[in-house]
């Protein structure tokens, strides 16, 4: 049978193919702006009959609704990463989070993993002439979860980027397809004020020519991106990319000319951003897509000289530990990347880790430099781990100082009105001489 002919034979509508998934079946969606939302929502008009669902995804770009109340005997949430969607279930105990970081996730849905998928929900690109098909910007770990699970569906819409390196499917290899042509979720341009100007400004200042960068999404990372626009042969492997640096290759700042690990090449595991980034991914030979379990290997990353990971924080406290998924007990986010690019840079020849983040928090009413955090408080990073913290005041270099050199960097970086009280808990709390 032609591949032309199985996808012929294998199409049908969301709600024929959404028909097949059984009660207390895990689903596993795509990720991001890979979410398949016409499937997901055709699985929704089940609620009546389907019980003991289990879905489980990272970011949600959406509402997710099957997180409400009214969806409690059908379906259960369980976050590897929570979003504006889906933190308040988890708070009130409709929903769980599962802590792990984002490199693992593709080995714990691998068919002998602990959360193996029964069902996979994706998006994909339409195939190319061998009947494979991209997927595009949900690489992360629904590539595994699309050949762990027992059934895949697949929404196959026009607007998925095709992207080269290892994102392809073969179309034998998923069983039901849905037909849609629907606009990929986009972000808006973020915010970027005087703060995230000076934050950019000084993280910029760290990063040489021809270093390789990893940086996350939103108004810090664009500040970042906006600020190296004087630099050269910049190169690219982070876990995810948006218009930022679209815009620099287009400047010729980013090439990868002096890249030590696939050379001119961007590599990534998802992406997001505007429509025009969409389409300036597809059938981009410079930008290449992997699994998460390659891409976030700190053992991989650290195969790029010169790599420089730019991640954010909610706080960091005196010693120089990072709280950057929750707030006190109340999960916020996950792990995510973090830790894996924190140490894939400590692998890395010249490889600098940085936590980047604005000094306060709450109109300036709170110092995310805290002398320490809140009880409950899950910590992210270690102190151990850390190279640098920037804030809009400065650099605080953490990296082979001692426990009170480190606290006096920190404070040096905090809000002005707030050094005092921080002195005062330096000595207080852990007796340094401040």
């Amino acid at each position: 049978m032609t591949w032309q002919q199985y996808l012929k034979d294998n199409t049908c509508s969301a709600d024929e193919a959404v028909r097949l998934i059984k009660n207390g079946d895990r689903v596993v969606t795509g990720h991001a702006a890979g979410a398949p939302d016409c499937l997901v929502e055709a699985m929704l008009k089940r609620n009546g009959e389907l019980r003991g669902v289990e879905i489980m995804h990272m970011v949600a770009l959406g509402e997710s609704p099957y997180c409400n109340a009214e969806y409690e005997q059908s379906f259960h949430f369980n976050g590897l990463y929570l979003s504006q969607g889906t933190r308040e279930a988890v708070a009130s105990g409709r929903a769980d989070y599962t802590p792990c970081f984002f490199s693992i996730v593709p080995e714990l849905m691998s068919e002998n993993g602990d959360l193996r998928p029964d069902v996979a929900l994706i998006t994909v690109s339409e195939p190319d002439a061998e009947g494979r098909v991209s997927l595009g910007v949900s690489i992360d770990y629904t590539l595994q979860a699309a050949k762990s699970a027992r059934l895949t569906i697949a929404a196959v819409n026009p607007n998925m980027p095709y992207l080269g390196g290892d994102a392809l499917l073969d179309l034998r290899e998923i069983d039901r397809f849905v037909q849609v042509d629907t606009p990929l979720p986009e972000l808006g341009l973020p915010r970027i004020g005087e703060v995230e100007r000076m934050i950019g400004h000084n993280v910029a200042s760290l990063i040489p020519d021809g270093a390789c960068l990893q940086l996350g999404i939103g108004s810090i990372p664009d500040a970042v991106l906006s600020s190296l626009a004087g630099k050269k042969d910049l190169a690219v492997h982070s876990e995810m990319i948006s218009d930022g640096v679209m815009n620099l290759v287009e400047k010729g700042v980013i090439t990868g000319a002096r890249k030590t690990l696939h050379p001119g090449k961007i590599i990534i595991t998802f992406a997001m951003g505007s429509a025009d980034f969409y389409r300036w991914l597809h059938n981009n030979p410079m930008v290449e897509g992997y699994p998460v379990d390659y891409v976030n290997d700190p053992r991989v990353i650290g195969r790029n000289d010169n790599l420089y990971s730019i991640n954010s924080a909610l706080s960091v406290d005196l010693l120089g530990q990072v709280a950057a998924d929750a707030m006190g007990p109340k999960q916020y986010s996950g792990v995510g990347g973090q830790l894996d690019f924190v140490r894939g840079a400590r692998f890395s020849r010249g490889g600098m880790n940085i936590i980047a983040m604005p000094a306060s928090a709450s109109k300036g009413m709170l110092s995310r430099i805290c002398g320490c955090f809140r009880p409950g408080q899950a910590v992210t990073t270690t102190r151990n781990d850390v190279d640098c913290v920037i804030t809009e005041f400065g650099i605080a270099h953490l990296k082979g100082r001692t426990s009170a050199a480190r606290a006096r960097a920190l404070i040096n970086i905090a809000p002005p009105e707030f050094r005092e009280e921080l002195e005062r808990n330096a000595r207080d709390m852990y007796g340094f001489r401040i």
